[in-house]
């Protein structure tokens, strides 16, 4: 079963029951755990992946997190078909850090890109393997390829248009998945889109697919 998203969406699918195992979990004791310097260090759900970006998004991610009085450990809620829980964990940040990640605005949106990347390879069979091009006029943020076969890992699977929240509410969340999913539109003849947004104040990530026209 799929679940829509509004009822002017009808077209819009939840996520797919897609999840590995490990993050359809009830049970507090035995939940899946990632870490943030995951972003900066070769890993095989993240082949195509410029670790020099990572570790921007990663400290990035742990200033937003941070901002919002987290500890160093704290469970991101992730809302899909199947919705789940993760312990996301990283460094303490420094002075440096936080001076370099003064931009709300820009920290917010590349901490947004790193969540998305250590979650979408554990939700679905998709890793990010290119940044698009603006000025296209396609407008989402990724390319995604599939780490199913090595063989085909840089073809251009499906796309991925991320935005991050500092801290709001449900309705402000749902508010710009929509808008998210009315942005990806020119471009839904070329492959599923997938829009995640990502809340650092509870924290939260809600990740909806829209299929390709």
């Amino acid at each position: 079963m799929l679940m829509r998203v509004g009822r002017s969406h009808p077209h819009y699918k939840m996520l797919e029951a897609q999840s590995k195992p490990t993050l359809t979990m009830t049970d507090s004791k035995s939940i899946a755990t990632l870490h943030l310097n995951d972003l900066r260090q070769t890993n095989s759900e993240r082949p195509g992946w410029s670790l020099t970006f990572g570790a921007t998004c990663a400290e990035a991610a742990a200033v937003c997190l941070d901002a919002q009085g987290h500890p160093e450990r704290v469970v991101l809620q992730i809302d899909s078909i199947q919705s789940c829980t993760i312990e996301l964990q990283w460094d303490a940040i420094d002075e440096t850090i936080r001076r370099f990640n003064a931009d709300q605005e820009v920290a917010t949106e590349y901490g947004a890109y790193g969540i998305a990347a250590l979650i979408m390879p554990r939700l679905t069979n998709f890793t990010v393997i290119e940044r698009s091009v603006k000025g296209k006029g396609f407008g989402f943020d990724f390319w995604l390829g599939s780490i199913d076969d090595p063989d085909t890992l840089f073809q251009r699977k499906a796309r991925l248009e991320v935005s991050g929240i500092r801290k709001g509410s449900e309705a402000l969340l749902q508010s710009r998945v929509n808008m998210k999913l009315k942005q990806i539109s020119p471009s839904d003849t070329l492959a599923p889109g997938y829009i995640a947004v990502v809340e650092f104040g509870t924290p939260k990530a809600r990740i909806v697919k829209k299929c390709r026209t």
